[in-house]
């Protein structure tokens, strides 16, 4: 069965520390509990060759299918999870959203 995905790509923050701490004990559960969530990963990419990295965190959320993605998101928790957006993320946010296939 292939996934349906969101991956957010979030802006470098003008402070890092708060966006941490918001993101990891706020957004993180909220986000967690998108009624037909199958995986939720997030991770905070490292300076390759002394350059900054694109992006200050990546999350990825993968669910069954389109359907239970544009549910999950129209539902209370979806709507409170994008919500939460304006209280720490003010750099910005880049969304892709799209069927996933298992490369390897």
């Amino acid at each position: 069965m292939a996934a349906y995905q969101l991956i957010v790509l979030y802006h470098h923050p003008e402070n890092a520390e708060a966006f941490d701490k918001h993101y990891d004990e706020i957004h993180a559960p909220l986000a967690a509990r998108l009624p037909g969530l199958r995986s939720y990963t997030a991770m905070r990419p490292v300076a390759a060759g002394g350059e900054r990295p694109a992006y200050h965190l990546a999350a990825v959320l993968t669910f069954d299918d389109e359907n239970a993605f544009i549910a999950a998101m129209a539902g209370e928790e979806g709507r409170a999870a994008v919500a939460d957006l304006a209280n720490f993320a003010g750099a910005g946010t880049t969304m892709l959203t799209g069927p996933a296939g298992v490369v390897v």
